[in-house]
């Protein structure tokens, strides 16, 4: 070892103390946050409290100022922390919003979505029955006594199996369903079910550990304080719960999904034309690039059944798409005119249309992509 390097040893010896500390104080946090959730399912409290973390996020950045370190940095630190924790609460029970078990009847249980909405129901102490294509001879007898009733299948099936299932059910049984379209979807429940009606969409994948923070979409169908228990208990697990017009959802929906999902395979179409593999792009990307691409190889990991069905869900979205697609051949005439004022005219105009939320895409974009480099660079 050279005197130079001697000399940081001490330095270094004590980073290290100091590191294994920092972790010792973490294992202590991690058991005391067991007890926090042991008496949260004896109070029925939800796992995620915004108000409270957000309170938290206040005080810690101030702290962190008064030890002369970065308040972004210690935001940064700290949800991470509470980020852990409520991972680790996800592994044990969870609290119930009824006083007894509610019987659950999950259709298509074996998929993603129903298999992980299974295995929080039990976790809170519910009954929970499946029901999926290889045992619909069982359907009858699996729908006598269920409380509520979730249909997790494909949006191409979801009107035929509403069909075969809502007169199953008892009166007092809700019905729901996870389908990204709620216009028709509701529509069809409440005129197969005479029973309290919800249109539901979970505003996520199946590939979560835990649901905190999460976003329920709740669309109200029939007898809505009938079923006010089930949107409790997706409180209890964290998620946040908004209440939406099913005609405003599906309007959204049409962006958010199925204009999304259409440019993706735009996006992939056209690097497969070219040859472009994505492992070449990344050594020559920026990280806002290379976002963009994960985003993009994202959805061709997953089922192509499942995109073609959201793409074309409905009418409606195929419409707007092929309106897409003509805007975008309006736009390609600025590409072979070479006409760069066009192009600059469409560009002001579209930042005068996203206005305020311009400089914030910006900065939250920007903390997206400081995270990506730091650990993926």
């Amino acid at each position: 070892m050279s005197r130079s390097e001697a000399s940081l040893s001490g330095f270094r010896s004590r980073i290290d103390e100091i590191d294994e500390e920092i972790l010792r104080l973490l294992q202590e946090r991690k058991e005391i946050a067991k007890q926090v959730l042991e008496t949260k399912i004896q109070n029925r409290l939800p796992i995620f409290l915004p108000g409270r973390e957000d309170q938290k996020v206040i005080t810690f950045r101030e702290k962190a100022e008064k030890y002369t370190l970065d308040p972004e940095w210690a935001e940064d630190f700290l949800r991470m922390i509470m980020s852990s924790s409520r991972a680790s609460q996800s592994e044990a029970s969870f609290p119930r919003a009824t006083t007894g078990p509610q019987v659950f009847l999950i259709v298509g249980g074996r998929g993603g979505m129903g298999s992980l909405y299974s295995k929080f129901a039990q976790a809170s102490g519910h009954i929970v029955r499946i029901l999926d294509r290889d045992n619909w001879d069982e359907a009858k007898e699996l729908a006598r006594g269920v409380d509520v009733a979730i249909i997790t299948v494909p949006i191409h099936a979801t009107k035929e199996v509403i069909k075969k299932l809502g007169p199953m059910l008892s009166e007092d049984a809700i019905l729901a369903d996870f389908t990204s379209i709620k216009g028709d979807i509701l529509e069809c429940m409440l005129q197969y079910h005479n029973g309290p009606v919800a249109g539901l969409h979970p505003m996520h994948g199946p590939d979560l550990h835990n649901l905190s923070k999460q976003l329920m979409v709740v669309c109200n169908g029939r007898r809505e304080e009938e079923y006010q228990w089930l949107t409790d208990q997706f409180a209890l697990w964290g998620m946040r719960v908004k209440l939406v017009d099913p005609v405003r959802h599906d309007q959204a929906m049409n962006i958010v999904q199925g204009l999304r999902h259409f440019i993706a395979l735009l996006h992939g179409s056209f690097l497969n034309q070219k040859d472009m593999k994505p492992e070449e792009i990344l050594d020559f990307s920026s990280p806002i690039y290379r976002a963009e691409l994960m985003m993009t190889g994202r959805i061709f990991a997953q089922d192509a059944e499942l995109y073609a069905d959201i793409v074309f869900s409905d009418e409606e979205r195929v419409t707007m798409l092929l309106e897409f697609l003509e805007h975008h051949e309006r736009l390609a005439e600025m590409v072979r005119n070479r006409d760069k004022k066009a192009f600059i005219r469409e560009f002001e105009h579209i930042s005068e249309f996203f206005g305020d939320f311009g400089p914030q895409a910006l900065l939250e974009s920007g903390y997206l992509i400081n995270r990506l480099a730091d650990r993926f660079s």
